[in-house]
């Protein structure tokens, strides 16, 4: 199910930045020659679905896909405006990272980046961890909304032939 964040209700919370400084993490905006090696470390994290939006949000202007890195070692990542404009995702932070609160981080900051573009709302589609969403950023459920946007998509599939 997609939910809904009122972004014009988000505030930057020092915290999280303060935790994220004190652990040495950094997010910013990814930059267009590390698309290779952030597609490389998403595919065997989350799939190849989730590079294919990673891309479409690293050739936006400005790059809607942000990264948390540590000592120069990616750690996670989020986009916007990938699969449609104004949707959040995808994002994912790598399994050794969860629990540090980058992921809390990198959804704040894009969220954040999204009403600086001019967003009053933001849609995170397909929400997987609903309570985290709620808890984070007072995210809601949209009624109905399942499978929304991601109905008939295709699947993914390895070529039996080449066409002649």
């Amino acid at each position: 199910m997609d939910m809904l964040v009122k972004l014009y209700d988000l505030k930057p919370d020092p915290q999280i930045d303060r935790r994220m400084a004190e652990q040495g993490v950094t997010i910013r905006r990814a930059l267009p020659p590390e698309l290779s090696a952030i597609g490389e470390w998403i595919a065997p994290r989350f799939g190849k679905g989730w590079v294919s939006e990673m891309t479409v949000a690293l050739t936006r202007s400005p790059v809607s896909c942000l990264i948390a890195s540590q000592q120069g070692r990616l750690m996670g990542f989020a986009c916007y405006d990938a699969t449609m404009r104004g949707f959040f995702g995808p994002t994912g932070v790598d399994e050794a990272a969860r629990g540090k609160g980058i992921g809390q981080a990198l959804l704040l900051k894009t969220l954040l980046c999204m009403a600086e573009a001019g967003y009053a709302y933001a849609v995170i589609g397909g929400a997987g961890p609903q309570s985290f969403y709620k808890r984070s950023v007072g995210a809601t459920p949209i009624e109905g909304s399942e499978p929304g946007i991601y109905r008939g998509m295709l699947k993914s599939s390895k070529p039996d032939g080449v066409s002649s």
